[in-house]
């Protein structure tokens, strides 16, 4: 039985995803939460993770630690993605399993799914077609990783959940001009023709593909809402079931900031998956339902984008 004494270990508290876990677990008033820094404990080292979950003994792993980038990166570090995603999570799974965790919430991404995968896109089109080849070492380690919550599943009678949100932004994002994804990426570009005053938008690729967001906080939410609940199937989607073009985003952008440029596309960069939304229809029927739209989930994002701006380094370059 969970409740506000359960001992839960977020893994990955200090990314976009896990931060927001956290700020959530502490607001529902849950009392024992467990971190740990990167500087104390390598989760790519398997003897030192089942040490930990074996001295901690928590009842929940919330796994939100992962090596994540967008285009570029998946594409320059392939190796690294595939490699390091496979570690972390076959680590955390298995040393919880042995130590007898009641609860794993598995954070993965919906690019699992297939490229022409068939719109909006269910749970049950997992491995039905080719991946998008930009990020397929990313994809295939958090596909790994649904499938061993799977397995583990059926073969032990665990009670193991695999979570996939659409693209997920809010505060403590990652703004890095080639490592970030596509949202976080815009907002920097927009704050900088604000107070640059500049007079060009310039957009990665076509600026045509069409994309659904979600404010961490929903995604944050969910984790928490599912940590709770049994559920007979162990991969939902989480989203809004909202989508738009990234040109759209831009213009969005552009009337929040009040700029005046004109929007220039770099169509010699590669522009990923056409068409992204997911089929939220699973998620809904066990009552749970994104919150934020998508300017007040901006607003809150903008306003923590601007208080660390000059501070982090991932937000230079």
């Amino acid at each position: 039985m969970i409740n506000k004494n359960s001992k839960i270990f977020v893994a990955g508290h200090k990314g976009l995803v896990g931060s927001a876990i956290l700020r959530k677990l502490k607001e529902k008033k849950f009392n024992k939460i467990i971190t740990v820094d990167k500087k104390k404990l390598n989760l790519l080292n398997q003897k030192s993770v089942l040490n930990f979950i074996n001295k901690k003994k928590p009842n929940i792993v919330i796994i939100a630690a992962a090596r994540v980038g967008g285009v570029y990166h998946n594409e320059k570090h392939g190796a690294d993605f595939i490699y390091e995603n496979l570690q972390i999570q076959n680590n955390l799974i298995h040393a919880s399993f042995i130590n007898k965790v009641k609860k794993i919430v598995f954070l993965g991404s919906s690019c699992i799914y297939p490229k022409r995968s068939m719109q909006p896109i269910k749970e049950k089109y997992l491995l039905t077609g080719k991946l998008e080849e930009t990020n397929e070492p990313y994809a295939i380690a958090k596909i790994a990783g649904v499938k061993m919550c799977e397995a583990y599943n059926k073969q032990y009678k665990t009670n193991y959940i695999s979570l996939m949100p659409s693209n997920a932004y809010g505060p403590n994002d990652n703004y890095h001009s080639l490592n970030s994804h596509f949202f976080p990426a815009l907002i920097k570009k927009a704050h900088e023709c604000k107070i640059k005053n500049k007079k060009t938008f310039n957009v990665w690729g076509s600026g045509r593909p069409l994309r659904e967001l979600i404010f961490v906080d929903d995604v944050a939410d969910a984790c928490v809402y599912f940590m709770k609940k049994k559920t007979k199937e162990s991969l939902i989607n989480i989203g809004t079931g909202k989508e738009m073009r990234i040109n759209d985003y831009v213009k969005f952008l552009i009337k929040k900031l009040n700029l005046d440029v004109k929007i220039k596309y770099d169509t010699k960069k590669p522009d990923g998956v056409y068409r992204k939304v997911l089929d939220i229809n699973l998620a809904k029927k066990y009552g749970w339902k994104s919150k934020f739209s998508l300017d007040r989930g901006f607003d809150i994002t903008y306003k923590a984008f601007l208080k660390n701006y000059k501070n982090l380094k991932n937000y230079k370059k």
